[in-house]
């Protein structure tokens, strides 16, 4: 027996686990998490920034964000004051942020990629009063139109100030102990996190400090184990290394963060550090197989999207337990497969509903289908976004009798496993058809020669549309070594005829969104005509 077969059922049921995740009470705020953890343990190393070599314990955490929240309060930052933070994966972001959940002030995330017009537009639109803000970004901010900000409400992370004011000098002869000033409460807002914005302007979800210790409570205890060492390996700007961080306190554990997502030192990290949960991202399986592979302590990790044909594949190389699941940043956990659900590997199910979630399908009417039917997914629950700041037309829009509109299609089975096929707005019509672009693109990953697809459509007088697939193939592959016969050959084996792409084209990247999504709006914008430099299918030829 692996040690997955192992793990995998020594938990209590997964409705035991369920009805206490949500008996139990949450932490009065995210600063009373914190003094929690540094109560119960205070010299255990709270994180672990190991490409800086930056660590602290939970003592050390604790002291370090009331003294910086007692800084802030002096500077004239206050409950409800709306910062912006344009950081690096660096110890000062979280302890912003720790800080700023202390005061009962606003974080508004902002990407350190972001360009001049992007970064304007998250400041005004969030109405940030405050930056703080790396000194590697501060050619960013002097791109800004007109004084976005006041200088001394800019606080710079570094040494190349340029006149600004140091984060680090707000924390100077501050005690270490806090008082708020003013309740902080589980409903009051935390956060106005943007998200992609593929369609137009990106929107600010406005979560609330419930919102933080719900996901990252579910996400501790939902499988009745304790994870001491946790990875995040993306930037903190989004979501996922906020919760992680917060699922470490709960557990009383130290999160490792890296700099920056790599695929190639990804399972080293794993290795060096220990690491017992993380979220896995697909690239890592596309790199060549080691005899390390296996030399780990992972118990359990999240995949999104993964191609249910390797799922196995991807257990047996790393042995660890590997499970589907599905959230947003508007809702945080919504779906999530039970770690002892060793029967619904490879299925491509992203499981049931988290605790405190409820889920339901329903047609475009809003009524609920029946089980095999798809449908819109609708989600409902506390600690959900409160709407989109400054903007009460989408917010409306996005909820229908007070369940959240996910923009994405499911079905359920009979057994209420719940599985994606695909976003409403992402759907390619082809005779009369329905194609979801998200299974083309999973089936065409399912090559390891391939490292991202996207499937768009093409205009067609005869069908309506047809299947274009852009390819970008891993860097030490030629388009001759996968020639477009091979990848029609693959899909004609994987997917119904009339699904599988007619037009073929290599791609050196994609172009993303701010969050990393494939952004397919900027991908097809101004081409007369997208069949040009495609191979064709029908014609067998390039055109």
């Amino acid at each position: 027996m692996s040690r997955r077969d192992v793990l995998s059922v020594q938990v209590p049921p997964v409705e035991e686990r369920r009805r206490r995740i949500e008996s139990e009470p949450l932490p009065a705020n995210i600063g009373a998490l914190l003094d929690q953890a540094a109560a119960d343990a205070p010299d255990q190393v709270a994180w672990n920034f190991f490409e800086s070599g930056e660590t602290a314990t939970y003592r050390e955490v604790q002291a370090c964000v009331n003294a910086l929240a007692n800084g802030m309060a002096r500077a004239g930052i206050r409950k409800g004051s709306h910062v912006g933070v344009m950081l690096p994966n660096i110890a000062a972001f979280p302890t912003t942020w720790l800080a700023l959940a202390r005061l009962g002030a606003v974080m508004i995330p902002m990407n350190i990629a972001y360009t001049a017009r992007e970064m304007e537009y998250v400041a005004k639109n969030g109405e940030a009063q405050w930056l703080v803000i790396h000194d590697e970004c501060l050619p960013t901010l002097a791109g800004l139109s007109g004084k976005a900000f006041p200088g001394e409400n800019v606080f710079v992370v570094g040494s190349k100030r340029r006149g600004f004011r140091a984060w680090d000098r707000l924390a100077d002869g501050q005690r270490s102990d806090f008082t708020p000033p003013a309740a902080v409460g589980h409903d009051d807002l935390m956060n106005i996190q943007y998200t992609s914005g593929t369609t137009g302007f990106p929107k600010g979800c406005m979560l609330s400090q419930r919102y933080w210790l719900t996901i990252s409570k579910v996400s501790a205890w939902r499988d009745g184990r304790v994870y001491k060492r946790i990875l995040a390996a993306t930037p903190f700007f989004y979501m996922d290394p906020q919760w992680l961080l917060l699922m470490a306190f709960h557990q009383r554990g130290t999160l490792f963060a890296s700099r920056r997502q790599s695929a190639s030192r990804f399972m080293s990290w794993l290795r060096d550090h220990r690491v017992q949960f993380t979220l896995f991202p697909e690239l890592v399986f596309k790199q060549p197989p080691s005899p390390s592979d296996r030399d780990n302590e992972i118990i359990r990790v999240n995949v999104y999207g993964l191609h249910k044909e390797v799922h196995a594949a991807l257990e047996e190389r790393f042995d660890f337990i590997a499970r589907e699941a599905f959230g947003m940043t508007k809702i945080g956990n919504g779906l999530f497969m039970p770690i002892e659900a060793t029967d619904m590997v490879g299925s491509g199910s992203c499981g049931k509903p988290s605790p405190f979630r409820a889920a339901r399908i329903v047609d475009d009417a809003g009524n609920p289908v029946a089980p095999g039917t798809v449908g819109e997914l609708q989600v409902k629950g506390p600690g959900i976004l409160q709407g989109y700041y400054n903007n009460a037309e989408a917010t409306k829009a996005a909820f229908h009798d007070g369940w959240f509109r996910t923009g994405d299609l499911f079905r359920q089975d009979e057994r209420g496993y719940f599985y994606i096929v695909g976003r409403i707005k992402d759907m390619i019509r082809r005779a009369g058809e329905n194609i979801a672009a998200r299974e083309v693109e999973a089936v065409l990953r399912g090559l390891p020669e391939i490292v991202e697809a996207a499937a768009v459509p093409v205009p067609d007088a005869t069908r309506g549309e047809e299947v274009k697939a852009y390819i970008v193939l891993d860097p030490r592959i030629a388009p001759k070594d996968l020639p477009p016969e091979r990848i029609i050959a693959h899909c004609e084996a994987n997917l119904a005829r009339f699904k599988v792409p007619r037009f073929i084209a290599y791609s050196k990247d994609l172009p993303k969104t701010p969050s990393g999504k494939i952004a397919k709006k900027i991908l097809t914008q101004g081409v007369a005509d997208l069949r040009k430099d495609s191979y064709d299918r029908v014609e067998g030829k390039w055109i």
